[in-house]
């Protein structure tokens, strides 16, 4: 299904006409759908934790590295030791007491020099793992984006449909008091002012609805934005980067969208985990160094002298390790990653099953909306002159109230469908640019300084000491 040129071109102009009024209407200083998304992606609670997940999964790669890092470990004893003894000769007892104080120190270095690749193949994992969260986060960051601009629109869409609801409730109080007057007259009769009553309750109740789903989606708007909307400048459908055809939008999603590519370095971090995992079945090589000094005093009371002892004790070894059985656990384990493994890859085809549903949704909301939009001019038009006609026709006594109440509800309803019309085409573009992997603060010129996971990522995954995170916490 390919965009005819010269239809694109006619259904955007349809589309501004549409929304002229409220351009022109609308103040200088009104918000606009990319300040919107804008402050989204800088302030967006849920954005921001996912970023902060990116750099918690950072430090697994030094984590991982440790494996091969030397473990260096002092210690430090003191002890004191009191002893009497008795002997006893010919009669006579001898008793003589002494006194030990033993002061140990010593610094121990444990090497491993070879873990059957356990440690490279975990620092591979924990790479590819941060790859997967980086293009998750991107997909988090499309996700926020799109939800900015749906509710931008949503306000927007409400706003509109009050103030629909608000002029339909003014005009039907219009046809209540007519119909009164006449009635009084004795041009209509009591049917015709509890007909117009009766639609002006029910406008009444549509009222409130529409400001109670302005409420909301208010409120949603400012969870997902940050800040409550205030004049909201209309807009026509994001058509910057819109592939042009969908098999075009097809092939793009299928080769940029951030969630296939997450699935598909979840692939490689679970290849190199049972790797990680077979390791653990060849032979462990480690070395150990040790130094350690020794103080000893010994207090004897009596002729017998004091001693004391200084010691200096250095070692060195090695240490070959060979698994034979491990009671199973090292099996199993093995088991269960290629288990996963295989889940990741089945997971990378789920996604690009769902990726694909979502490109075809979201085009064919887009030309669905489009369409929509073009007739419902055209409807409006039709309408507002059947309802003049009928009011006039009322007028000379060739139709009823009932016919004037008819055709407002044909208008306003033709009104509201156009108004949702116009929401949904908005929302259709930013779900093809999202479906397809383009809906990012770059690609739609946000002017925002761009949040870049690699900055944290090269501060943290070669350090070997140090409490304190990048940004000085």
């Amino acid at each position: 299904m390919r965009l005819d040129e010269n239809v694109f071109r006619n259904t955007l102009k349809v589309i501004s006409f549409s929304c002229a009024f409220a351009l022109a209407t609308a103040p200088a200083n009104a918000e606009t759908i990319f300040g919107a998304m804008a402050s989204a992606y800088g302030y967006n609670a849920n954005l921001n934790s996912a970023r902060a997940g990116v750099r918690v999964a950072d430090e697994n790669i030094p984590i991982a590295k440790g494996g091969m890092r030397p473990q260096i470990s002092a210690t430090s004893s003191l002890a004191g030791v009191a002893q009497r003894q008795e002997t006893s000769s010919a009669g006579a007892t001898t008793t003589r007491d002494s006194d030990t104080l033993s002061i140990d120190f010593g610094v121990q270095i444990n090497q491993t020099l070879f873990d059957g690749f356990q440690t490279r193949n975990n620092v591979r994992s924990a790479e590819s793992n941060v790859y997967a969260s980086q293009a998750n986060l991107v997909n988090t960051e499309q996700n926020t984006l799109f939800n900015a601009g749906t509710a931008y629109m949503d306000v927007l869409r409400d706003r509109q449909l009050v103030n629909l609801r608000t002029r339909n409730l003014e005009f039907l109080r219009e046809q209540v008091r007519s119909a009164r007057a006449r009635f009084d007259v004795g041009e209509s009769t009591r049917t015709d002012v509890s007909q117009a009553q009766a639609s002006l309750s029910q406008a009444q109740a549509l009222l409130y609805l529409a400001r109670s789903n302005l409420a909301v989606s208010e409120a949603t708007y400012r969870q997902v934005v940050g800040r409550m909307p205030g004049d909201l400048r209309p807009t026509s459908p994001l058509t910057k980067n819109l592939p042009g055809s969908l098999n075009t939008a097809m092939a793009i999603a299928l080769n940029n969208h951030p969630a296939i590519q997450a699935n598909r370095h979840l692939v490689d971090a679970s290849s190199f985990t049972v790797k990680s995992r077979e390791g653990a079945f060849m032979p462990q090589v480690g070395a150990t160094a040790s130094i350690e000094q020794g103080f000893s005093d010994t207090s004897i009371d009596g002729p017998a002298p004091s001693s004391s002892t200084d010691t200096l004790t250095a070692t060195i070894g090695a240490q070959v390790t060979v698994p034979i059985y491990q009671g199973g656990i090292a099996s199993a384990q093995t088991r269960q990653a290629k288990e996963q493994l295989s889940q990741a890859r089945i997971n990378v085809d789920v996604t690009i099953d769902q990726v694909r549903a979502n490109v075809i949704a979201a085009w064919n909301q887009y030309v669905a909306a489009r369409e929509a939009i073009t007739a419902g001019l055209d409807l409006i038009g039709a309408q507002t002159l059947a309802l003049n006609g009928v009011i006039e026709e009322r007028n000379v006594g060739q139709r009823t109230t009932l016919d004037v109440l008819d055709a407002q509800s044909a208008l306003i309803t033709a009104q509201v469908t156009q108004v949702g019309a116009e929401r949904d085409a908005v929302v259709a573009s930013l779900g093809i640019l999202s479906a397809t992997g383009r809906l990012t603060a770059d690609s739609l010129g946000l002017g925002v300084k761009r949040h870049d996971p690699d900055e944290h990522l090269e501060a943290v995954e070669d350090a070997w000491y140090g409490l304190r995170t990048p940004d000085g916490r």
